[in-house]
């Protein structure tokens, strides 16, 4: 009755908490647990059920209840088992908690930030078993491990880290493990919300890890000799390190050919730098330089903006924050408006604000080039990072032309090369150079000719005989 009391007191007010006493061959067992995170259905045909068998004598609850997952715990642990959907039962002084977790899951959908053309269709959703299945679907191999951790002290949300232990360097793994068992907070309830403890958020706008839900984006990390956090909840697995490279580097590359493959990687790279840059240098023509355009061209321009009230750079933020007012609006909005803001902001605003003399037609191509290269990064935070270091270029650019500029520029390259991601290069595999993983981000050969994995990243190099 003690501990009875204990479990009664710990959820008063909870109103579905369900106790049931049954007597049973001279012994009294209490059946208690929470209705909305429990089955009723399990509960009723494997506990109940069987513990009210008529004429069936038992000499412990282990001898008549088959149940998966059934284990003695101690009245400390009686909190966490109970809210996670198992339902505790009491005979004299032992407590038993049996697994009956009601489903609470959609099925397995499509990618839906992470699109595949040729590769699988399966993602991640937001249980933590089925996404681990997802992924040893994949690798039918006892190297890899998951190490389990529950952080917050609400929440109290299942945590693993996953790797595989002949491929990743153990220091990585330590360092990893200690910074989880440092977390000390009340609810971790994504993994976008783990990662901002693992790295400093704000010592860098470049983000120094990567969020992903296809399966065969994780297994491919996995191989590679990098650490996979997934967190309970979440349909995002956590990878890390890493590093830009890996940004214009997306799975489906691997499933078309080199020749391909190669000339859409130039075309991410080069549309990585004039999403940055693009406003800047016209800006910086423009109104310092103009001896570094043709003539005729530059009078083209000035006829443009022959009636614009505005500065140059004044009508360059304009249409930048128009233009990121449009993108979130597009993201925020449900799937069948945003065509419909798409066309506002494409024909009524911009055709409008040439119209009225606000902006020039040539700004209005210059930020339609800027946020088009800007639409093959479909990460959230390297499309912010890229939007931070376009405004800096801008503001470089307005007060000290081309000069400021390669300054701008020159001051970007010591920041990427001087950020680490856990004591990785972020400029790696340029800097410092490993043919390896360049053949796994920047450049893509044959298959059979990728034979090592890098350096940096793992012990065990030797990919393939």
């Amino acid at each position: 009755m003690e501990n009875v009391d204990l479990i009664l007191k710990l959820f008063n007010g909870n109103p579905d908490l369900m106790v049931r006493k049954i007597k049973k061959n001279f012994k009294t067992i209490y059946i208690l647990f929470l209705a909305s995170v429990s089955s009723s259905d399990l509960v009723n045909k494997y506990i109940i059920k069987n513990l009210t068998t008529p004429n069936f004598k038992f000499k412990s609850i282990k001898e008549i209840i088959a149940a998966p997952n059934l284990k003695v715990i101690n009245s400390d642990e009686v909190e966490f088992h109970i809210c996670s959907g198992y339902t505790i039962i009491i005979e004299n002084n032992t407590i038993f908690a049996i697994e009956t977790k009601t489903s609470f899951d959609r099925s397995i959908d499509r990618a839906q930030v992470e699109p595949s053309l040729y590769g699988p269709k399966d993602s991640f959703i937001e249980n933590y078993q089925k996404n681990i299945g997802l992924i040893k679907r994949r690798i039918k191999s006892h190297h890899l491990k998951i190490k389990d951790f529950i952080l917050g002290r609400y929440s109290k949300t299942n945590v693993g880290l996953l790797y595989i232990d002949n491929i990743v360097k153990q220091d990585l793994v330590n360092d990893v493990s200690k910074r989880l068992n440092n977390i000390n907070t009340e609810a971790i309830i994504t993994s976008g919300e783990l990662k901002q403890f693992l790295t400093d958020e704000n010592k860098n706008v470049f983000p120094a890890i990567k969020l992903s839900e296809r399966p065969d984006t994780i297994v491919r990390a996995l191989l590679s000799g990098k650490i996979v956090i997934l967190v309970d909840t979440s349909p995002f697995a956590i990878i890390l390190p890493a590093v830009l490279a890996d940004y214009i580097n997306p799975t489906d590359d691997y499933f078309t050919n080199s020749i391909n493959t190669n000339f859409l990687k130039f075309l991410r790279i080069f549309c990585f730098i004039i999403t940055i840059i693009t406003p800047a240098l016209y800006i910086a023509i423009t109104n310092f330089n103009q001896e570094s355009i043709p003539a005729k061209f530059l009078m083209n321009i000035s006829t443009q903006r022959f009636g614009v009230p505005f500065p140059s750079i004044i009508e360059a933020l304009i249409m930048l924050f128009v233009c990121e007012l449009l993108r979130e609006s597009d993201l925020r909005f449900p799937n069948s408006y945003g065509s419909a803001i798409s066309i506002l902001g494409a024909l009524i605003i911009g055709e409008s604000a040439v119209a009225s003399g606000i902006v020039s037609p040539i700004m209005i191509i210059i930020i339609a080039l800027t946020f088009l290269s800007c639409l093959i990064f479909n990460e959230v935070e390297i499309t912010g990072a890229i939007r931070a270091w376009r405004f800096i270029f801008l503001l470089f650019a307005a007060f000290l032309g081309l000069y400021g500029f390669a300054l701008c520029t020159l001051l970007m390259m010591i920041n990427l090369c001087s950020y680490k991601s856990f004591n990785l290069a972020y400029m790696f595999p340029l800097s410092p150079l490993d043919l390896s993983y360049l053949k796994e981000t920047l450049i893509k050969t044959k298959r059979k000719k990728n034979n090592y994995r890098s350096k940096y990243l793992t012990d065990n190099i030797r990919k393939q005989v």
